[in-house]
């Protein structure tokens, strides 16, 4: 297995000449499959393979088996994961590379070294990690969007959350954290996701995280298709909610979130009196989510 360097003292960050370096998997950093939304929108199908992941050495089948199709009497058209960078163009012609995918379950470090080689080689200035996290906010509001960077210089938005915490790491934080020990500019966005959603695809989220890469790179990306499935997953939303009966649910989540956001609480899971928590009405949301599409089902 290959171990590289960590920077030294007299190491600067690098100024490649390259194109940029997006990256969305799927794993961790995935409610409402925002990420991988997001990359099915920068992903054209003509793109260049730059690099291919040996995935069958990092992927853990068991836990998250790959579907295979049964015809009558025998087995089709399986599903087989890829982990792979690809060199895209957007609509103007503008250069981006795109690595799309699982997030490994296993041998984090030798991926990153590869990427860390991919990035070498093709002179790249900046990575941008794009990912969504639950939280209780309510899908009512614009989406929220946590910056961060390898340098304070790269943060290129203001943060509303603010929290130090302690998180359970992913591939793509570790990623951005190891460039930035090797003098690698590396940056991204985490858009938030209501709790009550985040099991489900959540077209708004990934529509967030596209809005904040162009504003930073200028690239041009086409989002009709995924405003079209906006529209529908809102409108399913909010029958669901209004079948199930629960506005007043969503009415404290929408107090939680103004409290928030005019600077009258410190999290969004607070735990005011007069208010459920965030965690609370996640709970029942998810209920009465759950017994629709069990409902649906039927």
């Amino acid at each position: 297995m290959k171990w590289l360097p960590r920077r030294t003292d007299d190491d600067a960050p690098r100024e490649g000449r390259g194109p940029i370096l997006i990256h969305a998997l799927d794993g961790f950093l995935g409610a409402g499959s925002a990420a991988r939304l997001a990359a099915d929108q920068l992903r054209s199908g003509r793109g260049e393979l730059i690099h291919e992941f040996d995935v069958d050495a990092m992927f853990d089948y068991r836990a998250r088996r790959p579907m295979i199709a049964f015809r009558e009497d025998h087995y089709a058209e399986y599903d087989d994961p890829k982990l792979q960078i690809l060199l895209e163009h957007d609509d103007n012609g503008m250069p981006y590379f795109l690595m799309a995918g699982p997030e490994p379950d296993f041998h984090w470090e030798r991926f990153i070294s590869e990427v860390h080689d991919v990035i070498q080689e093709h002179d790249i200035p900046l990575t941008l990690g794009i990912g969504a996290v639950p939280m209780g906010v309510p899908h009512t509001r614009p989406p929220m969007i946590t910056a961060h960077g390898t340098r304070p210089d790269l943060v290129d938005r203001q943060n509303l959350w603010s929290a130090q915490v302690m998180v359970p790491s992913s591939a793509q934080s570790l990623l951005e954290y190891r460039l930035g020990q090797w003098g690698h500019d590396a940056a991204g966005y985490v858009v938030h996701v209501p709790h009550y959603l985040a099991q489900i695809d959540y077209p708004t989220a990934s529509l967030a995280l596209i809005d904040a890469l162009v504003d930073r790179t200028g690239l041009s990306i086409d989002v009709d298709s995924l405003k079209a499935r906006q529209e529908a997953a809102l409108a399913e939303i909010e029958q669901q909610i209004e079948e199930q009966g629960g506005q007043s649910l969503l009415g404290g989540l929408e107090e939680q979130y103004d409290a928030f956001t005019r600077g009258a609480a410190q999290s969004l899971l607070a735990s005011d009196e007069d208010l459920p928590s965030g965690d609370e009405l996640a709970d029942q949301f998810e209920q009465f989510l759950a017994r629709q599409r069990k409902n649906d089902q039927g």
